[in-house]
């Protein structure tokens, strides 16, 4: 479907990638992962045709419909939602009215939505108009950048589970790490102007990539010693007549592992390292709302709302689009006053709050170090030089203005304020926005050593899952607390929901309106035999699917066996014969995830047919 071979990309002397290729089949999920910076959005723009390769060629099938998504849409005018999600040329097409309406409701649109000015809503909102026109349009081929940097956790769950069903292929950028791991067939990894393939979802690409580098430097290693046992032979015997021949014969030995010699993965790409500041010990009740009333306009969201938080928990808020669980943070934070109600804040706490639209926070007239020294506390400026050099904030970096920063640079820049004047309450809303993968682990590795209390809003599952010891669902004005972490909520919801169902089918049923033709005995035995015999058949071919499946999976690992035995023998190291042990290395790599993948289908449809 899709093709780029050889695509090579500079800027201002700098190489982004080089001689890069790859190969996107219809059904194929492809994510493209890599280090800020590394070229990834200059990538799928090369594919749309929108920028020009320094070297190399796209080809895409022929009548193959691409859709892309941005990572950032055009300012909106005076255009309403449904404007921008019907195109021009459909907007009498009544089936794709209806889907495209249909799309905008399961992206958190109200009916009552639909005719607003897009000038209205944030960019969040204006992309989800964007994304249902590109989703009912159906085209063979999505290109994503970020798709779910706007999502909601409730709708990031539907439009996960709408692209695993979704009938084209998809290539995408992705930072949220459970999305990649629930929804991708492979990765792609750009890194240090290379591009790589592997097998499976990312969990898979992690593993297979640390087991490929312990190859490669294995190898390396192996390479070393040989070259230095040869060069210690060469020094000791290089001027004595009788052994000189063979030490001129060892040195070109030497140069040619050297000219063959396998290049070792430079150290880990530049991530943010960094923890909080161990803060002040607050009280046991570090806040309480106390019953809370609070709405815009006429439209009420809380009435009578009680909510306490005690030092030490880590609560998430979940819930659909709307609840209200941003305006529940902002009143938590004292952003919001209630209309009736209190709000307490505990002996001895001092809160944070990380707003979701944090670049209002922020003053765009500030250098990067002018904004990090606005802060009440009194710190130096070498000291906040080393904090903004651990957020990747280094060297003349600190002088770009606030207004020229990404959004990830503005995420990170907001982290290091919060950091500088360290509260023992903080409240965040969606604070891996924006965020690559390296930051939100290593944002995840300080919360983790945080000692105050955590209320946060995110629709990262990872980040969810690694930090939540308590969840609260926002729904209707209403708060249901779970009081254990993400996945106990998980599944708790899932079993009121199966409750529900059984309830439901214990109601009693109309009869029949009439009485089903009875089946002739003989006949219904004759029906159950074949039935037998056509299940023993399919069991019989599963069975012989598992064994051909498991004898070429040891017959695999086997052949990694010898061929890394085979690395450790310096003699394969002249002509060529380590480059080939490492490339059948690479494809072995590639190939046991996925017979490991069939086995397990295999087993598990075995499994349901003996059920």
């Amino acid at each position: 479907m899709l093709t780029f071979a050889g695509l090579s990309k500079s800027f201002g002397g700098r190489q982004l990638f080089d001689e890069i290729s790859l190969n996107l089949s219809n059904g194929e999920r492809v994510a493209i992962v890599g280090p800020n910076g590394a070229g990834k959005s200059t990538l799928i723009k090369i594919i749309l045709g929108r920028e020009e390769p320094d070297a190399g060629t796209v080809t895409l099938m022929r009548g193959t419909r691409v859709g892309y998504l941005p990572q950032e849409s055009e300012p909106a005018g005076d255009e309403t939602v449904l404007d921008i999600a019907i195109p021009h040329n459909l907007e009498h097409d009544g089936h794709f009215v209806a889907r495209v309406k249909q799309m905008l409701n399961s992206l958190g649109f109200k009916t009552s939505d639909h005719h607003r000015p897009a000038r209205e809503l944030s960019g969040g909102w204006v992309m989800r108009a964007h994304l249902a026109r590109l989703l009912a349009e159906e085209p063979d081929l999505l290109l994503l950048d970020e798709p779910t940097n706007h999502l909601d956790l409730e709708t990031l769950i539907w439009f996960q589970g709408f692209l695993q069903d979704y009938p084209g292929a998809i290539l995408l950028i992705s930072h949220d790490r459970e999305f990649l791991n629930q929804l991708c067939t492979h990765i792609a990894e750009l890194r240090q102007g290379s591009l790589l393939r592997y097998t499976g979802n990312y969990e898979d690409y992690l593993r297979q990539r640390a087991e490929t580098e312990a190859t490669l430097v294995a190898t390396a290693k192996a390479q070393q010693r040989e070259i230095d046992r040869m060069q210690l032979f060469v020094d000791r015997f290089r001027a004595k007549n009788t052994k000189a021949a063979q030490a001129q014969s060892k040195l070109k030995q030497i140069e040619r592992i050297k000219a063959e010699r396998v290049e070792v993965p430079q150290g880990p790409d530049a991530t943010v390292g960094f923890h909080f500041p161990q803060p002040a010990r607050s009280g046991l009740r570090v806040i309480q709302l106390n019953q809370v009333r609070f709405g815009y306009g006429s439209h009420i969201i809380y009435n009578q709302l009680d909510l306490e938080v005690e030092r030490g928990q880590r609560i998430v808020l979940v819930g659909p689009n709307g609840a209200g669980k941003s305006t529940l943070l902002k009143l938590l934070a004292g952003v919001l006053e209630p209309l009736e109600g209190t709000r307490t804040l505990g002996h001895n706490a001092s809160h944070g709050y990380f707003a979701q639209h944090r670049a209002a926070m922020l003053n765009p007239r500030h250098t990067v170090l002018q904004e990090a020294l606005d802060t009440p506390q009194r710190v130096t400026e070498q000291s906040v030089r080393n904090v903004l050099g651990s957020f990747l904030f280094r060297g003349d970096d600190v002088f770009k203005p606030v207004s020229v920063l990404s959004g990830g640079e503005k995420s990170r820049l907001s982290l290091v304020k919060l950091l500088l004047n360290p509260p023992n309450l903080l409240l965040m809303d969606e604070p891996t926005t924006h965020l690559d993968m390296a930051s939100v682990d290593a944002l995840v590795g300080a919360l983790k050593q945080f000692e105050g209390t955590l209320v946060f809003i995110s629709h990262d599952v990872h980040f969810i899952r690694a930090l939540s010891t308590h969840v609260i669902r926002v729904e209707a004005g209403q708060l249901r607390h779970f009081g254990g972490g993400y996945q106990y909520y998980l599944d708790k919801t899932a079993q009121t929901a199966r409750a529900a169902l059984t309830s439901s089918s214990l109601a009693p049923t109309p009869a029949p309106a009439r009485q089903e033709p009875v089946v002739d005995r003989k006949e219904q035995k004759r029906r159950e035999a074949e039935a037998r015999q056509e299940r023993s058949r399919q069991r019989n071919a599963i069975q012989q699917h598992i064994r051909e499946l498991e004898k070429e999976i040891a017959t695999l690992e086997s052949q990694q066996k010898e061929l890394t035995a085979e690395l450790e023998k310096p003699e394969n190291y002249s002509g060529g014969r380590a480059i080939q042990i490492n490339r059948e290395l690479l494809h072995l790599h590639d190939r046991l995830p996925e017979l490991t993948s069939q086995w397990e289908a295999a087993s598990l449809e075995l499994e349901a047919l003996k059920a």
